[in-house]
């Protein structure tokens, strides 16, 4: 439970059809197996106890008192578990004679709270309503399982004590496919998990339809949410369950299951939820009369062993098949943006500093794209190279193939002689290669571009990208200044995959440029701003901030998600432990710390620039940070790591 994590299930058991005797072994068997695993919250099938598919044999009081009796043999056996479970059983009323489709839910050998399902199915092959009424407005004590004080109530929450983020709600089945369904309202009341209880039957076609159901509501109710389908052992006389069990968060299905039985584990991050629900102020709490139901229980608190999938490049798109769909959207939308401000200004040209390098080849291929949808020629982008001292032949030779292969303008200023010259006026020695020999250049290479801008009528592209910007690694007034920043809300793990992508889209019709985009791909990230040495890059720069791997790691947890060091430092560990050694992501951590504290008056006099995923750090946009803010609170949190 450690760092907001909480194990949770869903399990589909193996049942014989109202044989509530053997159905309680299997569910009891599951229930032992999830904890062994560590499972703290556990979600069962819809009437799991009797199964689902009993038809008039739910009208029989021998089949609703052996359900009773199943309950009751499973909180007796799992009385030790440190576990909350959710399993589904018909059950009486004795106030209307009515008989409900409920979630019992149980911890400890302790009946919590009854959670009656809602809609109730009554078309297709679904004929609930000729057995249950609907839990709606039900709000009654009834006698079960000895107790006679057990609350049933559809506005049921479980807040767990020892964990204040754990708030359980329970819907079953239908009330997810319904037009309002309960979760939405447990959601505003507090629950963080949703558990639902189901029996969907298996067509085809029809899992892609459930997991975009499971899915979206777990994003639209900043939620966790555990979704246990029947399986094997229901009647197949016209249907046929598959067990389709998903554990989704906010969005995404960590885990999924399918046509088989047993347990589908995962972890939510309940860190995760309240930080977004915080964050969002269109989620509002439930602005009712406030006396929706709670039960509390209490869990032993225990480290959570992770499982569920993570990353190490949480800015790219894990599904290949999804990645070229997704670098289009990418450099659509960048483009776009610069469109929009080319005829906004009426710019004559745009103009690109080319340094042979990732960031400005990708600034380059998107003013490509929009100066295609602006229907301009490509020699209205001008491409300036301005080689110096740390300039190496394969940098300069790139950049040129690369221009002549767009079409581009190009321009080639060298601008040794004007560092010269400048260097001699501020009394600057040509041996001392300290920030600023590196950084003098960085600005007269600015001031070349703005001002070759100025001649033609132009705007100056800025090249510089996400993964930079959080690490003030650029040059203040140097590339840190432009007219348009494309690559902006671009972090470097990302900005290699989108060349890639178009070095492969080159491949077939334009060989020589998909070689020159490879090339570029193999080359040294570097500013070039020291002497080579022996024709190779001096000055490497994960050398120096350290890897960008990592670094786009920790900006998207720390600043995203805004976890804590301590947090951050656990899932470099999870995702990347076996890249790089624990020491090594330590001592990187500290510097992104470092540095992204320190260098904030930089992103806070950034050049506009089109936000193209889900985090910026434009200081109109994403990212509002006093630039002398005190990152002491931080900093002892990384010391007590080490």
């Amino acid at each position: 439970m450690r760092d907001g994590f909480i194990k949770v299930a869903a399990g589909t058991p193996e049942i014989k059809v109202a044989d509530c005797a053997y159905n309680a072994q299997q569910c009891i068997q599951l229930m032992k197996q999830a904890a062994e695993q560590g499972v703290k919250v556990l979600c069962l099938p819809e009437l799991c106890l009797t199964g689902y598919t009993c038809g008039d044999l739910f009208l029989q009081e021998t089949l609703l008192r052996g359900a009773e009796e199943a309950l009751e043999t499973v909180l007796r056996e799992t009385a030790d578990l440190d576990m909350l479970t959710a399993l589904g059983l018909p059950v009486r009323s004795g106030q209307d004679h009515k008989l409900y489709n409920c979630a019992a839910v149980i911890c400890r050998g302790e009946i919590l709270g009854l959670r009656p399902k809602v809609n109730i199915p009554n078309y297709g092959e679904f004929y609930e309503g000729r057995w249950f009424a609907s839990g709606a407005g039900q709000e009654v004590t009834l006698s079960l399982c000895g107790d006679d004080l057990v609350d049933m109530s559809p506005r049921g929450l479980f807040a767990c004590r020892s964990v204040p983020d754990l708030v359980v709600g329970v819907e079953i089945c239908e009330d997810l496919w319904a037009p309002e369904p309960p979760s939405a309202a447990l959601a505003r009341a507090g629950a963080t998990l949703i558990l639902n209880l189901s029996a969907s039957d298996e067509a085809a076609g029809k899992s892609s339809y459930r997991r975009a159901l499971v899915a979206g509501q777990s994003a639209r109710l900043v939620c966790g949410y555990v979704y246990a389908n029947a399986g094997e052992g229901e009647s197949t006389t016209d249907l046929v369950f598959s067990g389709h069990s998903m554990v989704a968060e906010n969005g995404a299905v960590l885990a999924e299951r399918r046509f088989v039985s047993g347990l589908t584990v995962s972890e939510i991050d309940l860190g995760r939820l309240t930080l977004e629900r915080r964050r969002m102020n269109t989620f509002r709490p439930w602005g009712g009369d406030g006396d929706d139901w709670r039960c509390s229980f209490t869990l032993e608190a225990a480290e959570t062993a992770l499982t569920r999938p993570v990353s190490k490049n949480p800015f790219v798109p894990a599904d290949r098949g999804d990645r070229r769909e997704r670098c289009e959207e990418i450099l659509t939308i960048a483009a776009l943006g610069l469109k929009k401000r080319l005829a906004h200004t009426g710019a004559r040209t745009a103009v690109v500093g080319l340094s042979g390098g990732l960031d400005s080849t990708l600034a380059l291929l998107i003013t490509a794209r929009a100066m295609a949808m602006l229907g301009r020629p490509m020699t209205d982008i001008t491409a300036v190279t301005m080689p110096c001292f740390g300039t190496t032949s394969r940098t300069k030779s790139n950049a040129q193939v690369l221009a002549e292969r767009i079409g581009a303008s190009f321009r080639t200023v060298d601008i040794g002689e004007a560092v010269r010259v400048h260097f001699r006026d501020i009394g600057q020695s040509m041996e001392d290669l300290s920030v600023t020999f590196e950084n003098g250049q960085a600005r007269e290479r600015t001031q070349v571009l703005m001002d070759i801008a100025n001649q033609a009528g132009g705007l100056v592209i800025g090249t510089g990208d996400l993964s930079e910007l959080a690490l003030g690694w650029a040059t203040y007034n140097g590339d840190h200044m432009s007219m348009y920043a494309v690559n902006a809300s671009i972090p470097k793990t990302l900005v290699r995959y989108l060349v890639a992508y178009a070095a492969s889209e080159a491949e077939g019709r334009d060989p020589d440029m998909s070689a020159v985009l490879r090339d570029i791909l193999d080359t040294t990230v570097s500013p070039e701003l020291l002497p080579p040495s022996q024709g190779e890059i001096a000055k490497k720069t994960e050398d120096l901030v350290g890897p960008y791997e990592l670094h786009d790691f920790f900006l998207y947890y720390a600043v995203r998600w805004g976890f804590p060091p301590r947090k951050v430092f656990r899932l470099a560990l999870y995702a990347l432990g076996d890249v790089y050694e624990r020491e090594t992501i330590l001592k990187w951590l500290k510097n992104f710390y470092r540095r992204f504290f320190g260098q904030q008056f930089k992103r806070s006099c950034l050049p506009d620039g089109p936000k193209v995923g889900s985090l910026a750090l434009s200081p109109r946009g994403d990212w509002r940070m006093p630039s002398d803010a005190c990152a002491a609170l931080w900093q002892a949190e990384l010391e007590s790591l080490s």
